[in-house]
């Protein structure tokens, strides 16, 4: 069965998440643990969460993805933002525990100027410092687009930095189609060939998400302007093709495009037709 949602605002809690998704068609949901530019998480409500495990279960709502905030950079230059990221995730991920089973998923980060492989150092260590062997909840790294000097916008930085974390079994990788597009990786013309690679390099068996987003930006344009499905250029047909392909059909779609809940309504109904 298709899974598919989008990214919905976590103010509410947990059941009128699990409500709101139901309610245009979706069956998954990513959220922000707290607001995006950072800052303190509100207090898990304990009864919500119990409430949210047996109502996901009794609807059909499958494993859904927490989002780390965008100001969370475990490879910055200062240390106080290491510090922040450090302190973020690990808070992030003993929350998560209220709604065990499910993905937790952050952008690398920006080395800054230090260099690519002193940003994925400083990931790593970052992560072997929060990654605990009794949680249960699987933290993703997500394909970046290349714009500045972030981490990430190649394979080969993902698997080196899952390489160098000792409890690697806890770690995955979401894909995201607006940023392999901008970064180079040609899913329109070349799927098979772009998810070969990914499994050469990373291995398909790591891949836990992927977030389906249109782009304003032709092929390696390293820029990040995620586009509703259909109108950049990755394309609708393009989009489907990554949903239906072999190695990512079983996989939760999240929606990120620019939409109001109605267009994400539109487009996983859109989404749900064509498949």
């Amino acid at each position: 069965m298709l899974k598919i949602g989008c990214h919905l605002s976590a103010s509410g809690g947990y059941m009128h998440m699990g409500r709101e998704i139901l309610s245009i068609g979706g069956n998954t949901f990513q959220f922000f643990t707290r607001n995006p530019r950072g800052g303190n998480a509100k207090p898990v409500d304990e009864a919500d969460a119990a409430a949210f495990r047996s109502f996901a279960e009794e609807n059909g709502i499958g494993v859904i993805l927490a989002h780390a905030p965008y100001t969370l950079n475990g490879c910055s230059a200062d240390p106080a933002i290491r510090d922040f990221a450090i302190r973020t995730m690990a808070d992030d991920l003993a929350r998560m525990e209220y709604v065990p089973g499910n993905l937790y998923n952050f952008h690398p980060g920006s080395h800054v100027g230090q260099g690519v492989e002193e940003g994925i150092r400083l990931i790593a260590e970052m992560l072997n410092r929060v990654l605990r062997e009794d949680q249960h909840t699987t933290v993703l790294l997500e394909t970046m687009a290349g714009k500045g000097s972030e981490v990430g916008s190649r394979f080969e930085e993902i698997r080196e930095i899952i390489d160098r974390v000792k409890l690697n079994s806890l770690m995955g990788v979401c894909l995201d189609t607006c940023h392999v597009n901008d970064a180079g990786y040609d899913i329109v013309n070349d799927l098979d060939g772009v998810m070969a690679e990914f499994d050469r390099v990373i291995g398909l068996e790591r891949l836990k998400a992927v977030h389906i987003n249109d782009s304003k930006n032709p092929l390696g344009s390293r820029k990040d302007r995620h586009e509703k499905i259909g109108e950049g250029y990755i394309g609708t047909e393009g989009i489907l093709r990554v949903m239906r392909h072999e190695a990512l059909r079983e996989l939760p779609f999240f929606l990120e495009t620019p939409n109001e809940l109605e267009g994400y309504e539109r487009e996983i109904r859109m989404l749900k037709e064509k498949y």
